[in-house]
């Protein structure tokens, strides 16, 4: 079949390779604008822009699928629009643009966590488990039947960076099997069931730690929010990013959001029992093992808010 791909962050690559090396003719590849990073603000091609180029596939760059992004696309009479993490809502008449419309690789079990950050607020909830789901795309949001969909474990110390990392391989092998059951006609949809949840883009608020919720909890958002937006802490009014902390058996009574040396480990006190600081990066430093970091302050106790 003739596809148009739409996908910009590095977890829709997997796809865009594996949908490249079938049978299938991707006719463009639909991604957003080159965007500045870095100190230096050095305007950068999204992942999938530069894969797309990589592959000597065509690029349309677009951060809307405004009526001239609605205009190309439609003008190369696709039979299949491919959707994963693209970063923008298509809109009718491109939604209805292609022969069989658009489907979408979505990185949860629909209906729960429908939205920007379903691997992450799936973690920050304290999910045991989250998936992938291929649905056909519809105006609502995450809200069509779904084709096909697989269910992962998520692991005590997964972050959501390396979950979406594995999902995004097992997530693109399931997205080119649709597409190849959607070719010879045998693929079927089945709608939506069970009790809708949303998983709305995290902001700087969410990864800012709250040191009264119970150590599960917390750690829980920490792994949510790792590697964007990363937590954080404020100590005496200074930022101190949080890369990685453990649990602790054996430890308790430690006032929340205090932290000292215990046993030559950093330990910062929750709601219930305190967490081991294991890498952090202090404002304007770059990451260092907790230990380094607490030797460097040269305090008992620090406060933490």
């Amino acid at each position: 079949m003739k596809l148009v791909f739409a996908g910009t962050p590095p977890v829709a690559v997997p796809s865009l390779s594996l949908l490249a090396a079938s049978g299938h003719e991707i006719a463009a590849v639909v991604t957003r604008t080159d965007a500045a990073l870095g100190r230096k603000r050095v305007l950068t091609p999204s992942p999938v822009a530069a894969a797309a180029g990589e592959l000597g596939l065509p690029v349309i760059k677009a951060n809307r699928l405004d009526a001239a992004a609605t205009a190309a696309i439609t003008a190369l009479d696709a039979d299949l629009g491919v959707i994963v993490a693209y970063g923008g809502l298509v809109r009718e008449p491109l939604l209805s643009a292609p022969r069989l419309g658009w489907i979408n690789l979505h990185f949860s079990l629909l209906p729960r966590w429908r939205g920007a950050a379903p691997v992450q607020r799936a973690i920050m909830a304290g999910d045991t488990s989250t998936g992938a789901a291929v649905f056909q795309l519809v105006a609502e949001l995450d809200a069509g039947a779904v084709f096909a969909q697989l269910e992962t474990p998520i692991g005590r110390h997964a972050t959501a960076g390396t979950l979406l990392e594995s999902l995004s391989q097992s997530g693109a092998a399931l997205l080119l099997q649709v597409v190849d059951a959607l070719e010879a006609g045998t693929a079927l949809a089945v709608p939506q069931t069970g009790e809708v949840t949303l998983a709305p883009k995290l902001t700087l608020d969410d990864a800012r730690i709250d040191w009264s919720l119970p150590a599960d909890t917390v750690h829980a958002i920490i792994r949510g929010v790792t590697p964007e937006p990363g937590a954080f802490t404020e100590i005496a009014g200074s930022r101190l990013k949080l890369h990685d902390v453990a649990a602790t058996h054996g430890h308790s009574g430690q006032t929340a959001g205090h932290i000292t040396e215990i046993d030559k480990k950093v330990l910062i006190g929750t709601g219930t029992a305190p967490l081991e600081l294991i890498n952090v990066q202090p404002a304007g430093k770059t990451p260092m093992k907790a230990i380094d970091w607490w030797r460097g302050v040269a305090a008992t106790e620090v406060i933490a808010s």
